[in-house]
């Protein structure tokens, strides 16, 4: 078992939701807090502000006399003048703390008695948070004068219950987080479908994938967006690369069971018709019998080569000296033909390269020539030169005065198992073999009328 079988089963879309819904909820929480506090200190900067109100209030009805306070008139805030509004003046001095007190903090205490004790430099205020006895909280407000008599300095303070502030505080918070939570939702909502509608193209490519699983596609179809276009075409190459292989497994097969035949043919033939009186005769035809099995060997040896090769010839290409092929399989067919006198007619152009695999350069070879010294009576012509327009790469011409091969079977003869003469000893399939060479590495090969007055077999490698 392979540790990624281990893996539970995860979505990707599931993956980008999470994970795009933790940054939203990041960032909105980081707003959220970041305006609550902003909303926070604006509502105590106003709290200040009407506080230092307050206190002008204050200065403007105070008179003093003989380290006594007293007002010529009402103070225009009428809390001042209600027991426990919530509202509270205090002058004091920092040597001598508390001196005056309003109406309405007759019965208030603070825990902290040395809070009017602290010293305020003339012209500043200072503005602070005092917690009360019974866990409330009141903002307190001190601004530091210096008197008319230009000696005694005085701090003038107010201290006002923080409630009604933290309720609105509270509101906003309440109202903020609200609206946060109900924009995480409707953003979460169309992410949600937006990344279902950007994600579409994969689950696309899934169904696609299904389909030709099942044999209800050939190939990827229809209109992928650029990332995922190169996808697409490589799971096209290797869908139609993995039918070809198993198009040559069976072609393979077919091929290996033609070549078999005439072997298998010529030793069942032998056997029976074995003198074993006659040791002369026994060597020869057990030396005859060897010949074949060396042959089938042969056979199934390149076949399998064949079978494995991939077809993009190119991943295999290697440069080839066709001259010295073709010297190769002459040189064989000679010997083999030699008592037909067969004079062959070569124009060779030395500095022509083969990209590819040799073997199938000497299979094409030997099939072609072989033909050709077979049906061929007296001359054969080969020409191999370099293709010089657009397509560029190598041609090689083989043509015979042999018999030649009828126009209308033209094209019948590269089928495989197809022959034009049923009588000459063969399996059929060498042409075959050759257009399926051919076609591996993109090449052509067609079949005519030669002037010498047999075959003509044309076949073109273009340049990769």
């Amino acid at each position: 078992m392979t540790p990624e079988s281990h893996l539970p089963d995860y979505s990707l879309q599931s993956r980008l939701l999470i994970a795009f819904s933790v940054l939203l909820f990041v960032f909105l929480g980081f707003t959220g807090i970041v305006l609550d506090r902003a909303f926070r200190n604006s509502i105590e900067a106003g709290a200040a502000d009407r506080l230092q109100d307050k206190i002008y209030l204050i200065l403007a009805a105070v008179e003093e006399d003989a380290g006594e306070f007293y007002f010529l008139e009402d103070l225009q805030e009428p809390r001042f003048s209600v027991l426990n509004s919530g509202l509270y003046g205090f002058i004091s001095q920092s040597s001598l703390g508390e001196l005056w007190r309003s109406e309405s903090a007759r019965t208030f205490e603070l825990p902290d008695s040395q809070v009017f004790r602290q010293r305020v430099a003339v012209g500043d205020s200072l503005f602070s948070r005092l917690p009360g006895e019974l866990g409330e909280e009141y903002f307190q407000l001190s601004y530091g004068i210096l008197w008319e008599d230009g000696i005694s300095e005085y701090s003038f303070s107010v201290v006002e219950n923080a409630a009604p502030y933290y309720s609105e505080i509270s509101n906003f918070r309440n109202s903020l987080w609200s609206w946060l939570g109900g924009v995480a939702f409707l953003l979460l909502l169309i992410q949600f479908f937006l990344m279902r509608w950007g994600l579409s193209p994969l689950h696309r490519m899934a169904i696609d994938l299904k389909k030709i699983e099942s044999g209800n596609q050939d190939k990827l179809e229809g209109s992928y967006p650029r990332e995922l276009r190169g996808v697409a075409d490589n799971l096209n190459l290797l869908i139609e690369t993995e039918r070809k292989q198993q198009s040559r497994y069976r072609t393979t097969l077919g091929d290996l069971a033609h070549s078999l035949k005439t072997p298998l043919a010529v030793v069942a033939g032998i056997l029976p018709k074995i003198n074993f009186n006659s040791t002369a005769d026994v060597n020869q035809q057990l030396e005859q019998v060897n010949n074949q099995l060396e042959r089938m060997n042969q056979i199934v040896t390149y076949q399998l080569q064949r079978a494995v090769q991939s077809t993009d010839a190119s991943s295999l290409a290697k440069q080839v000296n066709v001259t010295r092929a073709v010297e190769k399989v002459v040189d064989a067919l000679t010997k083999v033909y030699a008592d037909k006198s067969i004079e062959l007619h070569k124009e060779l152009d030395k500095s022509v390269i083969f990209n590819g695999d040799e073997r199938d350069l000497i299979e094409v070879l030997g099939n072609v020539l072989d033909n050709a010294f077979k049906y061929g009576s007296r001359h054969i012509q080969l020409r191999v030169a370099k293709i010089t327009d657009r397509s560029r790469g190598l041609e090689i011409v083989v043509e015979d005065d042999g018999p030649g091969i009828p126009d209308d079977k033209q094209e019948y003869v590269l089928q495989r198992g197809a022959r034009a003469d049923t009588l000459v000893q063969g399996q059929g399939i060498g042409l075959a073999v050759v257009t399926d060479i051919v076609s591996s590495y993109s090449g052509d090969i067609s079949v005519g009328r030669s002037k010498l007055g047999g075959a003509r077999i044309r076949i073109a490698f273009k340049s990769p």
